[in-house]
């Protein structure tokens, strides 16, 4: 894959551990300037621009988006990631738990895209990727709100497509299976060995392997991908 030949500034929210770190990480090893935000405003991986912001709350985006703007240039690749989880079975989930997990993972990234694209407009040119998930496709038990909000990323990422695909920006989804993370380390063995079971590659993914398929999409060579759905779940949602 061609490398930036010039930094681009990048902007990675939630990126301070699990997938969104892994993300962040790998774009700080392509060699581009990288900004990620956490609710703390700490621990971001070393040789990003960590600040604090949470994505439901405009004001406090506005103020990370400024300073990483201020410290690497107008965002050219966006990569929305924060997300949370709040999972009970229907009949058992309140409105605040469903309207919290939208507000978070789906209004979340409505928001920041919404104030990086004016200057991807002005240079004709960016990159977003938007982090779903097999369970957005293939749904789970117990996250009508997860599956909902996850689902709800293409949505927007075909909406941006037609809307400005004209304009040499990409809008694109990923949408990772289950990946070993500290979350589901924390799982029981015998749930974990029934997840993999499940997966025709027989393990969960590195998260690795999902922050080069996000850097794939934001780089040039995938100039002329967008409103694509790309699953990185070893097989677990084939057809879905």
């Amino acid at each position: 894959m061609t490398e930036p030949t010039t930094p681009r500034s990048v902007l990675v929210t939630g990126g301070n551990r699990g997938i969104g770190r892994a993300i962040a990480e790998e774009f700080l090893r392509r060699g581009d300037a990288v900004a990620v935000t956490s609710r703390s405003g700490q621990g971001g991986p070393e040789g990003a621009l960590t600040l604090a912001a949470d994505v439901t709350d405009g004001a406090s985006l506005d103020a990370a988006i400024a300073a990483a703007e201020e410290a690497h240039g107008p965002i050219e690749v966006l990569v929305a990631n924060a997300g949370i989880t709040d999972d009970q079975l229907l009949l058992r989930m309140s409105d605040d738990s469903f309207e919290s997990v939208l507000d978070t993972n789906l209004t979340g990234s409505f928001r920041t895209v919404k104030r990086v694209i004016r200057s991807m407009m002005r240079k004709k040119k960016g990159r977003i990727v938007l982090i779903s998930s097999v369970v957005g496709l293939y749904g789970s038990p117990g996250q009508v709100n997860y599956a909902a909000s996850k689902s709800g990323l293409i949505g927007i990422a075909r909406a941006l497509t037609r809307e400005l695909g004209s304009r040499g920006i990409t809008a694109n989804v990923v949408a990772p299976g289950y990946i070993d993370t500290e979350m589901t380390a924390a799982l029981p063995e015998d749930v974990q060995a029934s997840y993999r079971a499940a997966i025709p590659a027989g393990r969960f993914a590195d998260p690795v392997e999902v922050a080069r398929v996000v850097s794939f999409l934001a780089s040039d060579d995938a100039a002329y991908i967008s409103g694509a759905v790309i699953p990185v779940d070893g097989g677990l949602g084939m057809g879905h």
